[in-house]
């Protein structure tokens, strides 16, 4: 589009090759029209010449259209005006056509020329607004800072045939060059030092400046209504200057409104994570410390009893009872948490053996012993229920704290259903209650981290259904909960597993 460099380094050979081609074009359209020389058609010959003049108007610049038409007033004049071969004009009334004949063809020729000037420049003026319109659109439509200095760089080197570097700031406000995308350019210390003179002096410096007048490249500082966001570094040969220079600074205004957009944005993310992460440090520490506070109040009773009571006999299996319900209580809560850790430091990891599913209702049986005393529960299993090949440990986990929920939400004396199958591939257990169940616009968040519904009394750090997900999710499965049309909650895990079809004997 800008062909400024080029005219630069060749316009001053165009101009001579048009000053040689505009004498040539005079002497040939003079040798053609000789045979119109005789005394009745030299005024012909003029309409003639004002008619190369005029067309080569259209594609010459100003000094080789003045030089043809004066170029051709004189030939007409030598060579066609009565008497020839002469400059003496004998008629007043030649005269008078010969003053006509230059200023008309000087005039058109320059008019002619001014209008092309104007065209050329209307038409750079629509390019330039089409650059403008293409980087801003293009700059809109991105995503991120390096897409941004993507789009950037490539309309850069499109409209000007520049190869920009980006230095963008970071967060302690200096040059990070981590944002450099062109690896083959790299900047020396000292123009380092440049970049940062230009970002704090808001004003470019380097070659074709009045600072670092010696060094090769520019810098341009990217200047924001509320930060700066950096500094651009290109290389070109000649100086930016009127409608050019004002075309470059409104193309570096674009890239840098979009840049502090960018800016801008992750500093409001960043000031969204912050007051995220505190309000999420505040939860935990709350429930934390609710959670341990009730199992070390019972156990720190429980033990003042047994130590202040004269004849602690008779309550010693109570007090024990107690101590050792909040123990477990105490080591479920650390072990929620191990188990988090586990799961975002990705260090969970899946041993799979062949498993009876009926060893691992009856480990859950055991372990939760005394709280489905309260309830109904039951069991249903497969006939012929084949082995499955999962890991023990984290599926019972994930039993256990989907039935322990039943139980605390769950009103007493009502049903608790466990029903387990192996369907096309795949484990399927499914656990349902006969408790309150979820409101529907709890029912996507249920598995977050530290997610509670409101409304229903609060337990635990809302940290086991996040767990059970997990590692359910490690096994390459899913769990999907519904609300019961009855009433209650079901929830279904459907697990990938081999069968030993090849073992007939391996059967449950």
């Amino acid at each position: 589009m800008e062909k400024n460099n080029l005219k630069a380094l060749f316009g001053l050979k165009v101009h001579i090759n048009q000053y040689l081609l505009s004498i040539i074009i005079v002497g040939c359209t003079a040798l053609l029209c000789s045979p119109l020389s005789n005394i009745q058609s030299y005024h012909i010959v003029s309409f003639i010449l004002l008619f190369v003049v005029s067309i080569m108007a259209t594609i010459m610049s100003v000094g080789p259209v003045l030089l043809m038409s004066t170029l051709s007033a004189l030939v007409w004049n030598f060579m066609f005006i009565p008497p020839r071969l002469t400059f003496h004009i004998e008629k007043p009334e030649d005269i008078l056509m010969f003053g006509m004949f230059f200023i008309i063809a000087f005039v058109n020729g320059v008019l002619t020329t001014r209008v092309r000037k104007q065209e050329r420049l209307a038409r750079e003026r629509e390019e330039r607004t089409n650059a403008l319109f293409v980087l801003t659109k293009k700059l809109s439509d991105s995503y991120g800072i390096v897409d941004v200095i993507s789009v950037a760089t490539k309309e850069i080197e499109i409209t000007f045939s520049l190869n920009p570097v980006f230095i963008l700031v970071e967060h302690g406000g200096s040059l990070n060059s981590s944002y450099r995308l062109q690896k083959s350019d790299t900047l020396e210390s000292n123009e380092n030092d440049i970049a940062e003179w230009a970002l704090n002096n808001s004003h470019c410096a380097g070659r074709y400046t009045n600072t670092f007048v010696n060094e090769a490249n520019t810098f341009y500082p990217l200047l924001g209504t509320r930060v700066n966001t950096g500094v651009v570094v290109v290389k070109h040969n000649g100086s930016f200057s009127g409608d050019r220079k004002i075309f470059w600074d409104t193309f570096l205004t674009q890239i840098s409104s979009a840049l502090e957009r960018e800016f801008l944005g992750e500093i409001a993310q960043r000031a969204w994570l912050l007051d995220e992460s505190d309000r999420l440090f505040k939860t935990l520490f709350n429930s934390i410390s609710h959670e341990l506070r009730i199992p070390v109040a019972t156990i720190l009773g429980a033990a003042d009893t047994l130590l202040s009571l004269p004849s602690p006999e008779k309550v010693q299996p109570e007090l024990y009872r107690e101590i050792f319900t909040a123990s477990i209580r105490l080591n479920r809560l650390i072990e929620n948490l191990l188990n988090m850790s586990r799961l975002e430091s990705g260090r969970i990891s899946t041993r799979l053996l062949w498993c009876d599913v009926n060893d691992l209702v009856s480990k859950i049986r055991e372990d939760l012993n005394e709280e489905l005393e309260l309830f109904t529960f039951n069991v249903s299993i497969q006939e012929d229920m084949p082995l499955v090949k999962i890991d023990f440990g984290l599926i019972e986990q994930v039993l256990y704290n989907l039935i322990y929920n039943s139980c605390e939400y769950t009103p007493l004396s009502s049903k608790i259903w466990l029903s387990i199958y192996y369907d096309n591939g795949y484990l399927v257990i499914k656990i349902e209650d006969s408790g309150p169940g979820f409101p529907e616009s709890a029912i996507e968040n249920v598995f977050n981290k530290f997610f509670k519904v409101d409304g229903l009394k609060s337990g635990g750090l809302g940290l086991g259904l996040s767990i059970t997900k997990g590692f359910v999710e490690a096994h390459q499965g899913t769990i999907v909960l519904e609300n019961r049309k009855e009433g209650g909650a079901a929830f279904t895990i459907k697990i990938p597993s081999e069968t030993p079809s090849e073992f007939p004997d391996l059967k449950t």
